[in-house]
């Protein structure tokens, strides 16, 4: 059965509401969250980016049931591998045995703050997989020196390590990166239905690993607002291309989605109240080969987003 989760979006709500809002799925009944780590939001509109480590500690004590993991972290660049190794055991720690670390090859928009220079989709794959076996060396709970081609680590040991180390999903938007998730990962994560995505990360090992999919809709009253809403708020969901992955400013965001219209995004976002759209939505995933999908609400009213997910989707979902 298809597990559905709820996308804690730390691009459009601040601390507080990402805390009260993953009480409010939790209570709901989603059974899993993914919360995204950005140093920008992709535009100003959407106006927020708190620290998600901090953000995770304050949920994990919020929270009892919900699992929770990282959607996405980049641990390569912004933020040593090391550090994050640490950040992720002192989560899994207070979450105990619901919070898994979610990684990929990050975007210019967040990792480029400290000057450092933006490598290419195939020099980041392998800072990935260096960067993961740093941190699967340093929750062993030993004493760690490493010298490879991209970090170095001497005489690094954590002392507060989780008896078992937290899963590792990648995220992956191609051939090359679902199969690096399948050889290196403990899931997939990924935010469009694509069948052949899966079948290159089952082939690189990825059988019988769980794959997350994320779905975005905007729930509203009637279909007009929440285009409107979606629009206003998540452009750039209707972005192709490496955009997403090269731009370094909100404001570059802003102006590649100047021009697109309504209908372009509401192509891109699942608009209105319409249940059965959000169903065949999330059956879309599963008919792909998804067995978790996380639900991203654009824009504010996430209460009412989950009182809809709560009567018309979570128990239908369940019942199946």
């Amino acid at each position: 059965m298809t597990e559905i989760g709820y996308s804690l979006s730390s691009e459009e709500h601040s601390p507080r509401e990402l805390v009260r809002n993953a009480v409010a799925a939790e209570e709901a009944g989603f059974s899993f969250a993914l919360i995204s780590d950005h140093f920008h939001p992709w535009t100003d509109r959407q106006g927020e980016s708190p620290f998600v480590w901090s953000v995770i500690g304050a949920i994990a004590e919020a929270t009892s049931s919900l699992r929770l993991g990282t959607g996405v972290t980049c641990p390569m660049i912004r933020i040593h591998p090391a550090v994050i190794a640490q950040a992720a055991a002192t989560s899994a720690l207070l979450l105990e045995d619901r919070f898994f670390l979610g990684v990929g090859t990050g975007e210019n928009l967040n990792e480029h703050v400290l000057g450092d220079r933006w490598p290419s989709y195939d020099e980041r794959a392998e800072m990935l997989d260096e960067a993961v076996a740093v941190m699967r060396r340093l929750w062993e709970g030993g004493l760690v020196s490493h010298h490879g081609r991209h970090y170095t680590v001497d005489r690094a040991r954590l002392y507060s390590v989780p008896d078992e180390p937290p899963p590792l999903a990648i995220a992956a938007a191609g051939p090359g990166s679902a199969t690096l998730a399948g050889h290196i990962g403990d899931a997939l994560i990924t935010t469009a239905p694509d069948r052949e995505l899966i079948e290159e990360f089952e082939q690189a090992g990825g059988t019988d690993k769980p794959r997350y999919g994320q779905l975005t809709v905007c729930w509203a009253e009637s279909e007009r607002e929440a285009i409107d809403t979606a629009h206003e708020w998540w452009p750039n969901a209707a972005l192709g291309g490496d955009l997403g992955q090269e731009l370094p400013l909100p404001r570059h965001f802003r102006q590649a989605t100047e021009t697109l219209t309504r209908e372009q995004v509401a192509e891109a976002v699942v608009c209105g109240p319409d249940p059965d759209r959000h169903r065949e939505a999330i059956q879309e995933f599963e008919d792909a080969g998804f067995d978790h999908v996380y639900v991203h609400q654009v824009g504010p009213d996430q209460d009412g987003f989950i009182r809809f997910f709560e009567r018309e989707i979570l128990g239908a979902v369940a019942r199946r």
